[in-house]
């Protein structure tokens, strides 16, 4: 089983994560840029670390074979914090770096107007660099932030085909189907989506479109639900070829469309390599 997990905040996991993701199949991941759980207080909180998604993490997940993108935004919780609006100034020069494969996350946390002209700029921003959007819902009232989630979509005028809806479930994955965007689920423990319910909806709406990602963060979460949706699926009657297109080709599908995929297979290289004159080993071996 060969994973691309589309959504995963590697930032908040530990190297015997990459190492049991690799492992388990996982070849390529998408970062979205997100709320760190601390707020952050002024701008250059933010540009350090979009800086260490396209630097450092970049760098860690390679040592064990593991290629890393990003995408990079003000994610919607920090966009009503006035101290943090001046990141929308300095997005245009992080959204033309390598490894930088989309807008996101954008979208709703508490469906404010603050969030609402925050998600509809960055909207304008995916289109001005010829980008694909990850688009967060929001974990309360998801249904009717799913609906204004569409309407902003629609009103901006970038082709859905370029926007992923993520965090959905049972009541709100007809819309997203219905609007033609690509359909987001985080598989979790205890909350949004389990492996099994998860293939409930893959026998209902089958696999076009569909991305399935772990979402693990610093919260109760897991980076192998992915895999383990995979194998679930395969229990439940689907094909080897339908696990390869919901794990594999549907990320690359959709995150290809921003031109700056890297998916060619990497060694594993965790013995030797150096960032800023820093090495994940923390010293020499005995």
């Amino acid at each position: 089983m060969k994973i691309f997990d589309p959504h995963i905040h590697m930032t908040s996991r530990t190297t015997d994560d990459y190492e049991k993701m690799r492992a388990a199949g996982v070849r390529a991941l998408v970062e979205p840029a997100f709320w760190l759980g601390q707020p952050r207080t002024n701008v250059g909180a933010f540009t350090d670390y979009f800086d260490g998604l396209i630097g450092w993490e970049r760098f860690r997940a390679a040592q064990f074979g593991i290629r890393h993108h990003c995408t990079i935004a003000l994610n919607p919780k920090e966009a009503n914090d006035p101290r943090c609006t001046g990141v929308l100034d300095v997005l245009p020069r992080y959204l033309a770096k390598d490894g930088v494969v989309a807008v996101g996350e954008v979208g709703y946390d508490s469906m404010t107007d603050a969030e609402e002209k925050a998600f509809t700029y960055q909207l304008g921003l995916a289109i001005e660099h010829d980008l694909p959007v990850l688009v967060h819902t929001p974990h309360r009232d998801k249904l009717a932030g799913t609906r204004r989630t569409l309407d902003v979509v629609a009103e901006s005028g970038i082709d859905p085909a370029r926007v992923v809806v993520d965090h959905l479930n049972e009541v709100t994955v007809g819309l997203v189907a219905d609007a033609g965007c690509w359909m987001g689920f985080s598989i979790y423990p205890d909350t949004k989506m389990d492996e099994h319910r998860m293939v409930a909806i893959l026998k209902e709406y089958g696999t076009d479109r569909m991305l399935v990602n772990s979402a693990a963060d610093w919260g109760r979460s897991d980076p192998l639900t992915t895999y383990r949706t995979g194998k679930t699926m395969l229990e439940a009657g689907f094909t080897e070829s339908d696990v390869d297109s919901v794990l594999w080709d549907n990320p690359v599908a959709f995150y290809g469309q921003s031109g700056k995929l890297m998916i060619e297979q990497l060694p594993v290289t965790s013995e030797s390599g150096t960032f800023e004159g820093n090495s994940i080993l923390r010293g020499a071996r005995k």
